[in-house]
């Protein structure tokens, strides 16, 4: 860029932030409006009584090639669950495991008798069957739901039904695993080549981080300020506030779907929701589960879909003498469940799992209660989202709504709508 032409970001979610940073590289004056008190979209976290408390369940995926670009992750100060899960059910609890990544696990693996040996040997067959293709390549694929395509695989139902299930209903908000089987390869590709990690300030360290690199390019964020209205207008574009009118060269609109369709009228943004809710609750000890970093998933009920032992992972999660777990309620009516309900479903399925053990001191922390988490996912969507470029005139489009529901989406569409600008100006 030749001058130093305007651009407005709406939205400092992760996407708005990327985009807002290689922007200001780019050599715009950039102004980011947030209609929230703080940073980060739906990754955010607060603080209190000594916990640390995501907006939900959430983990980073260090092999996402936009975590690895845009954030230093050495500067989180990564803590890392165990690969693999614990699969839990009334009086039993059994390990299944990546005995490439965890070799301690390996005996346990190998006696697992909620799977065959040859859904174990089908699992490395397909870690090496994504393990050479890129996001591209597995996004452009011919699509099926994650069920159909398992099975076509020829994995047992009992491996889906006890495992996947629980699993990727964590990752996808859809225990029922009719989502894209692309969102399946893709993450199940991250986990075969990275760790899956909770920053020690917890999720919200994220966009912290990268909110200090998009105002050290000189962007300037303007939190609890929102956008009533974008308008393209000739070369420009206008943007309304509660409190302002700003003229700019160019508007990136990365807001939450729902916002960003009401903004700029691009019909094809994805709408319908995947709904979490996510009780923190504690124990009393700082060692609460016996099987150590690993997520615990219900395999014989959906309330809760998993159990992720936090503070075991990450200690700082909790006070010293607290251990902090997060259980997961999937889907709408689970919004509606009173935090007492949620606690108690909570304890049932601990002391089903752990009949030797009492978990009466377990006391709810708080409840995250979600209603747009993700946005649907069904097979064949990522074919007709839209580009950052369909907005009219000089408005473009950031977030996960252009790529697909993820961390890695979100970043990788602040950048690309980035580089459009900067192409088009």
């Amino acid at each position: 860029m030749d001058e130093r032409p305007s651009v407005a970001v709406v939205g400092a979610g992760l996407a708005g932030l990327v985009a807002a940073r290689h922007l200001g590289d780019a050599g715009a004056d950039v102004t980011v409006f947030e209609r929230r008190d703080d940073v980060g979209g739906r990754v955010r976290t607060h603080h209190e009584d000594g916990f640390t408390l995501d907006r939900g369940f959430q983990v980073l995926f260090t092999a996402y090639p936009a975590v690895r670009r845009e954030l230093d992750l050495g500067a989180l100060d990564l803590h890392s669950f165990s690969p693999g899960a614990v699969i839990a059910r009334p009086g039993e609890r059994s390990v299944l495991s990546d005995p490439l990544r965890d070799p301690f696990s390996f005996t346990d693996t190998l006696f697992n008798r909620e799977v065959t040996t040859t859904d174990k040997l089908r699992t490395l067959a397909l870690r090496q069957h994504v393990g050479d293709r890129d996001e591209t390549d597995i996004f452009g694929s011919p699509d099926t739901s994650i069920d159909d395509y398992l099975r076509d695989w020829g994995f047992s139902p009992r491996y889906i039904d006890n495992f996947v299930a629980p699993f990727y209903g964590g990752i996808t908000l859809d225990r029922s695993l009719s989502t894209s089987k692309r969102v399946f390869e893709y993450t199940f590709k991250a986990m075969s080549e990275g760790r899956v990690a909770l920053p020690a300030d917890g999720m919200g360290a994220v966009p912290a981080q990268l909110a200090d690199r998009a105002r050290e390019t000189g962007a300037t964020i303007r939190l609890g300020e929102a956008v009533a209205a974008v308008t393209a207008e000739g070369d420009g574009a206008t943007v309304e506030t509660e409190s302002r009118t700003l003229d700019v060269d160019a508007v990136v609109v990365a807001a939450d779907p729902r916002t960003a369709r009401r903004l700029t009228g691009v019909a094809s943004i994805p709408t319908t929701a995947r709904s979490s809710t996510t009780l923190y609750c504690a124990l009393d000890g700082d060692a609460p589960l016996d099987d150590g970093r690993k997520i615990h998933l219900n395999a014989a009920a959906d309330r809760p879909n998993a159990v992720a032992p936090l503070s075991s992972v990450a200690p700082s999660y909790a006070p010293d003498d607290r251990s902090l777990l997060a259980a997961t309620f999937l889907g709408a009516d689970a919004l509606d469940l009173a935090d007492a309900d949620l606690l108690d479903a909570t304890r049932d399925a601990l002391e089903s799992w752990y009949p030797e053990r009492l978990f009466g001191s377990l006391e709810g922390v708080h409840t995250e209660r979600i209603e747009f988490a993700q946005f649907a996912q069904p097979p064949g969507i990522h074919d007709d989202l839209p580009d950052v470029r369909d907005p009219n005139g000089s408005v473009y489009l950031a977030g996960d709504c252009t790529a697909w529901s993820s961390i890695q989406g979100a970043m990788r569409s602040g950048r690309e709508a980035a580089e459009a600008v900067v192409a088009d100006l």
